[in-house]
């Protein structure tokens, strides 16, 4: 007489123990995996981008000085119109040193945040944007120009778009943007 194997103790035991080995092997190799490769860029706060980044070395700088990192690191979400250090560089001789220490902390908080937004606002959203005035976290507003392919934040370029962060969004400018009070 033939007998189905499914009713054979032993033979269910050896091919569940079998199944369970083979996914107990493939989690730790996944474990392993995720744990070898480097976080995604969406893992990491804006700050942690910018500081991973030579090309931001005296915005870190800055927003250490600032006082911001903390802010910055939060929850947001934000969006950051990150001037580079070329951009710094424009600037004329000596303003960044200036700014730098820490008698003028408030001037350099003011500068800063106005390069923030409250809420994340993505490269699709700016280009509907045409004229617009937008409200920075510094309180003055920013006005955006979209024309001929490009997109201007006052009279800075934006260079490079959408850098994803967990708690907001980077865009590059070339050029550091001074809070009207500033100029």
């Amino acid at each position: 007489m033939w007998r189905h194997r499914s009713h054979n103790p032993s033979w269910f035991h050896r091919v569940a123990t079998g199944v369970f080995d083979t996914m107990r092997t493939l989690l730790s190799a996944f474990a392993a995996l995720a744990i070898a490769l480097p976080a995604s860029a969406e893992d990491k706060t804006i700050v942690e981008i910018a500081a991973g980044n030579k090309d931001f070395s005296t915005l870190v700088a800055a927003v250490k000085a600032a006082g911001l990192v903390d802010t910055l690191n939060g929850p947001g979400p934000f969006t950051v119109f990150a001037p580079t250090d070329e951009a710094f560089a424009k600037l004329p001789e000596g303003t960044v040193e200036n700014l730098l220490k820490p008698e003028n902390k408030d001037k350099l908080v003011k500068i800063l945040t106005y390069h923030v937004l409250k809420g994340e606002v993505k490269a699709e959203k700016v280009l509907g944007m045409n004229g617009k005035k937008v409200p920075t976290v510094q309180g003055s507003d920013i006005t955006i120009t979209v024309s001929g392919g490009k997109v201007m934040i006052n009279k800075a370029n934006v260079i490079k778009t959408d850098i994803q962060a967990c708690n907001g969004v980077i865009h590059v400018i070339d050029t550091v943007i001074l809070p009207p009070d500033n100029n």
